[in-house]
């Protein structure tokens, strides 16, 4: 028999409901505002102690609150194109050249290279303060990759897509098919492998792999790309929508002068050159044009949501921790600043920075706010 009109819930479905919305994953904007600035603090510092927290880190959120859909899989991709990139800096240092040092590791041939290449060399001495000095970039950079691949194993592409404003909605559709294209390529190629080892296929030869691996990934995320597109085309995604002329100008220009100042102050963050204040009242404002910019398309543009999603104070406090990453990278830069920069000629194992080292471990709060959903498991 069905309940009567005008029941009430029971206090069990209440509970269970609270409980569902409780186990629910963060939200993706809190997940990818958490990764970029744990990338950020990456990016303000060389200490190789450091950046290797930062990954551990990134890394143990990863496992604690990763779920089992298909992108879960990509921060280990992410970690192994971040090693590729540390050996191919090295590579780079060791055959063009670099900083130099006293400690000569070994001497390849060298070519003399014309006066415009100046700063450059073709073999010649490898010392090991160079190398180091490689090696600490490549971390960096693999740092930053890590971080990024952290993003694409937490968020969500399908709820990202719902949470981007109405003006941004054509483009939004591009980023977001772009963001997941590392999630799928991952997935494809489980899928391949899973495929091969129950036909018996154990064999690594390059010939085999392109054959029974490669090929089958790319004709596999091309029918996905096509079947995206067919389902996006179907239900109306990338229509027009009856905009005036000069309010779709006025909205693209403070959407361009606003992107443009944020990656301008994001490529100052990276560096030393601007003083912080400056750099941060050019992102200030920049975030402010732009997000002037969505506000006013938003309003014009026929867009609806159903059950649209909230940001809840959980969201707020995971972009909180990686935020306090940040903030002990600045203090430090305050307070430390030669920890952060540690010096490789003469050669010394750098100093840990005690207040940027404090903020990462903050970092580490999502692995305690949000719960994983495979049913509690890491």
């Amino acid at each position: 028999m069905t309940a009567p009109r005008g029941t009430t819930r029971s206090p069990q479905k209440t509970t269970a409901s609270r409980a569902d919305a409780f186990r629910r994953t963060a939200h993706p904007v809190a997940w990818w505002g958490w990764a970029l600035l744990l990338a950020t603090a990456a990016g303000r510092t060389a200490n190789p102690w450091l950046l290797l927290l930062i990954a551990a880190v990134a890394g143990l959120v990863v496992t604690w609150c990763r779920g089992d859909e298909p992108w879960s899989g990509a921060y280990r991709v992410f970690l192994f194109i971040g090693l590729s990139a540390i050996a191919v800096r090295m590579v780079f240092y060791v055959v063009f050249g670099g900083s130099d040092g006293p400690t000569v590791l070994f001497t390849l041939p060298s070519a003399t290279l014309p006066e415009w290449a100046a700063g450059f060399r073709i073999g010649g001495d490898v010392t090991a303060e160079g190398a180091l000095a490689a090696a600490y970039d490549g971390l960096r950079l693999a740092t930053l990759l890590v971080c990024v691949g952290a993003a694409n194993a937490l968020a969500s592409p399908r709820r990202l897509l719902r949470s981007v404003p109405a003006a941004l909605y054509e483009v939004s559709v591009a980023v977001v098919v772009a963001l997941s294209v590392a999630p799928q390529l991952v997935e494809s190629v489980g899928r391949v492998r899973r495929a091969r080892a129950l036909r018996g296929n154990t064999s690594r030869s390059p010939a085999n792999l392109m054959r029974t691996v490669v090929a089958p990934v790319l004709h596999d995320s091309l029918d996905r790309s096509l079947a995206l597109a067919a389902a996006m085309a179907s239900r109306g995604y990338g229509r027009a929508a009856d905009i005036p002329a000069p309010a779709r100008r006025a909205t693209s220009a403070s959407l361009f002068i606003g992107l443009i100042g944020l990656c301008a102050g994001a490529y100052a963050l990276l560096g030393t050159a601007m003083p912080a204040p400056l750099t941060w009242t050019v992102v200030a404002c920049s975030a402010a044009a732009a997000v002037f910019g969505i506000a006013l398309a938003s309003r014009r543009v026929p867009h609806t949501r159903y059950r649209p999603d909230r940001f809840s104070a959980r969201d707020w406090a995971v972009v909180a921790s990686g935020a306090a990453a940040v903030a002990g990278t600045v203090l430090s830069a305050l307070f430390e600043p030669a920890a952060l920069w540690p010096a490789t000629n003469p050669l010394s194992v750098p100093d840990l920075p005690m207040w940027a080292a404090a903020g990462v471990l903050l970092a580490t709060a999502p692995a305690l706010l949000v719960p994983s959903s495979r049913g509690g498991t890491p």
